[in-house]
C-alpha cells in the first residue's frame, strides 16, 4: 500500500477528557489515570418521558438565547455534551436536524432509523432540561433545515465536529456559506486517535498494518501496558480466542432497553414515513422482520449497557468471540457499537471500564486483551483507512467482481443454515457479530463475486451500527478484498471454517465435506472456482501459495460446473 499523507484534513488533538494523559503520552511515559466519569453531572442520564416536547416539525424553543453570536451544530452520530463545541462552548444554543430525505438514501432498517432519530430526539430534551436553548428542525432536506435555521437567524456563525463521513464537512460549509451564514469544523474527539498522530505514525511507512498500529496506540494511551512492555508480556491473544462453546452453553442475556413514550412515537413515524422496499426509490425498511426495539438511545441506558457487557459478559468473550451459535445472537458480544458510533460512550471510557477488570480472576487476559484491541485497535484504524483511502476506496474492485447481491440477503430465503441464520438475525434486529458479518455474509460475498458497492450499501443500510466510514473499510477492503490499503490476502473460506467455528452445518441441508453435487456445500465449490476464476492476481501472493497447492490437485471443470449451478439458484432465489 503506497501511503500519503492527508494534508487537507485539518489537525485536531485527539486527547480525550478522560483516561490518559496526553502530556504523558506524548512524552513516552505512558500511564493509566483515573477511571471514567460516572452519570451524575450527564444531562443525558436522564431519560425523557416522552411528553416534555413535541417531536412536530420546525420545534423552536420558547427561550431565545441570551446575545449569542454562535450555534453549535450538532449531528446525528455526535450526541454528547461531555466534549466537543456542547461542551465548550456552554452557553451557545444548540441546533440539530432531522432529514426525511436522507433517511429514504438507503432502504434502512427500521430499527437504525428509530435508533439514530429517537437518540437525537432525547439528547435535544436532556439538554433542555438543563436550560440549554435547543433548535430542532425536522425537514425534508438537510438544506431546509439549514435554510430555515439561517432565515429565522440571518448571518448566524455555526461551529460543529468535522463529521466522520469523507468530504461531509467540506459539503457542509458550502451549504451553510449559501445561506449565508458561517461555519467553523473542529476536532472530532469522539476517537482516540486524532488524524495528525495517525499520519506523524504513518508517515514514513510504505504499509501499515493493524497489529504495528494497535501495539502504537497501546504505548501511546498506557493502555494494559506495564512501562514499554504489554502487561503479562504478551501484546496479542488471539490464538487463545478461536474456541467453541460446549453443548448446552448459556450466555447471559443481552440487556434490552424497554423504549419510552418518545421512542415508541419515534418507531411508529419511522414505521410510517419509511415504508418503501430495497428495489427502487423511495427506498424504506419493508425488507426487514424486526422483533421489539432493543437499542439504548441515551447515555443513562449506553451506560447501563457498557456495565452489563464489563459485569456480565467480558470473562467469556476472548475464547468465544469467533463462535457462532445457531439461536445465540449475541453469545458475549459487548453490543456497544450503536452506542459508541452515535456519541453516546466515548472508546476511552469504554476501555477503561473494561480494563478495571485487569486484576480480576474472573477475567482472563485474552477476553480482556481481545475486547481492547477492538476498541482500541481496530475501530481507530479503520477510521483512519477511510479518512486516508478515499474517495477511491468506495470505488475499489481490484478483482473485478461484478454480480449482483444475491436476493437472500434482503429476504434471508436461502436453505444454507449460516447464511439463513445470519440474515435473518439482521432482518430482526438490524444486527449479527463480527464473524457472522467476516466469515458468512462477506465471505460469501466474496466468493460469489458481487459488485463491492452493492455489498457496502447492503451493510450501510441494514445494520444499526453502520455508517459510510464504519462500513466501507471493513467490507471493501476486509470483506472483498477490493481496496490496496491494508489487506494482505482476502479472507476466503470453505465451509470448513463454518463447520469448525460454529454448529451450523449439523442441521443444514447442505454437506460441508462435499464440494460437488447437489447436496455440496455452495462454500466448497465457490472457495475453489474463486481461486481458479482470480489465479492471475492470487497465485503470486506468498500468503495464497499453499491453498494453490491444493487446488493443482482437483479437477476444476466439476468444481467450475457445480459453482456455476449456486449461481444459477442464487438468482433464482432457490440457494
Amino acid at each position: 500500500m503506497a501511503y500519503s499523507k492527508n494534508t487537507n484534513d485539518p489537525i485536531d488533538s485527539g486527547a480525550p477528557a478522560t483516561g490518559w494523559d496526553p502530556v504523558r503520552a506524548e512524552g513516552g511515559t505512558n500511564r493509566l489515570v483515573a477511571g471514567f466519569p460516572g452519570t451524575n453531572d450527564d444531562p443525558t442520564a436522564r431519560r425523557s418521558n416522552g411528553q416534555s416536547q413535541p417531536s412536530g416539525r420546525n420545534d423552536e424553543p420558547a427561550r431565545p438565547p441570551e446575545g449569542g453570536a454562535v450555534t453549535v451544530l450538532v449531528l446525528g452520530d455526535q450526541l454528547t455534551w461531555r466534549r466537543g463545541p456542547v461542551a465548550a462552548d456552554p452557553d451557545e444554543p444548540v441546533l440539530l436536524i432531522e432529514s426525511t430525505s436522507f433517511a429514504e438514501r438507503h432502504p434502512y432498517h427500521p430499527h437504525k432509523l428509530t435508533l439514530v432519530f429517537s437518540a437525537m430526539r432525547h439528547f435535544r430534551d436532556a439538554l433542555r432540561e438543563r436550560g440549554r436553548t435547543v433548535w430542532y428542525r425536522q425537514c425534508e432536506t438537510f438544506e431546509d433545515g439549514i435554510a430555515a435555521h439561517l432565515s429565522a437567524h440571518p448571518g448566524d456563525d455555526l461551529v460543529a465536529m468535522r463529521p466522520a463521513s469523507h468530504g461531509a464537512g467540506d459539503r457542509l460549509r458550502d451549504l451553510v456559506t449559501a445561506h449565508g451564514g458561517s461555519l467553523e469544523l473542529v476536532d472530532n474527539d469522539l476517537f482516540l486517535c486524532a488524524p495528525a498522530t495517525f499520519d506523524d505514525w504513518a508517515a514514513d511507512r510504505s504499509e501499515f498494518t493493524h497489529e504495528a498500529f494497535y501495539r502504537f496506540m497501546r504505548r501511546r494511551t498506557g493502555y494494559l501496558m506495564d512501562g514499554d512492555d504489554p502487561i503479562g508480556g504478551q501484546w496479542n491473544y488471539d490464538e487463545e480466542n478461536r474456541e467453541t462453546p460446549p453443548a448446552g452453553y448459556d450466555p447471559p442475556s443481552p440487556p434490552r432497553f424497554e423504549p419510552d413514550a418518545l421512542t415508541r412515537e419515534t418507531e411508529a413515524w419511522v414505521a410510517e414515513t419509511f415504508d418503501g422496499g430495497y428495489e427502487e426509490p423511495p427506498y424504506g425498511g419493508a425488507w426487514a422482520n424486526p422483533e421489539p426495539f432493543r437499542w439504548p438511545v441515551a447515555r443513562a441506558e449506553a451506560l447501563t449497557a457498557l456495565d452489563a457487557f464489563v459485569t456480565d459478559r467480558l470473562p467469556e468473550f476472548g475464547p468465544y468471540q469467533d463462535a457462532m451459535v445457531e439461536g445465540e445472537w449475541a453469545l458475549d458480544h459487548a453490543l456497544l457499537s450503536p452506542a459508541l458510533n452515535l456519541g453516546l460512550l466515548h472508546p476511552g471510557e469504554v476501555v477503561e471500564a473494561a480494563i478495571e477488570r485487569v486484576d480480576d480472576p474472573e477475567v482472563p487476559r485474552n477476553s480482556l486483551e481481545g475486547f481492547v484491541r477492538q476498541v482500541l485497535g481496530w475501530r481507530e484504524f479503520v477510521r483512519h483507512a477511510y479518512r486516508v483511502g478515499m474517495p477511491d476506496l468506495v470505488e475499489a474492485n481490484r478483482l473485478g467482481a461484478t454480480a449482483a447481491l444475491p436476493e437472500c440477503y434482503w429476504t434471508g430465503d436461502t436453505d444454507m443454515a449460516c447464511l439463513a441464520d445470519a440474515v435473518e438475525g439482521v432482518r430482526k434486529r438490524g444486527y449479527s457479530h463480527h464473524i457472522q458479518r467476516l466469515m458468512v455474509l462477506s465471505n460469501f460475498a466474496l466468493l460469489y463475486g458481487v459488485e463491492p458497492r452493492e455489498l457496502n450499501r447492503w451493510f450501510h443500510a441494514a445494520y444499526v451500527d453502520a455508517s459510510h466510514w464504519v462500513t466501507t473499510p471493513n467490507v471493501i477492503e476486509m470483506g472483498l478484498f477490493a481496496g490496496d490499503l491494508f489487506a494482505t490476502k482476502p479472507y476466503a473460506a470453505s465451509a470448513n471454517y463454518v463447520d469448525r467455528m460454529s454448529d451450523y452445518c449439523d442441521g443444514c441441508a447442505y454437506d460441508p465435506d462435499e464440494t460437488v453435487g447437489e447436496g455440496a456445500c455452495p462454500f466448497n465449490a465457490l472457495y475453489w472456482e474463486f481461486l481458479d476464476r482470480n489465479e492471475d492476481d492470487l497465485r503470486e501472493n506468498h500468503r495464497m501459495g499453499l491453498v494453490y497447492h491444493h487446488l493443482d490437485d482437483k479437477d476444476r471443470e466439476p468444481i467450475r460446473e457445480r459453482a456455476a449451478a449456486v449461481r444459477e439458484r442464487a438468482r433464482d432465489g432457490e440457494l
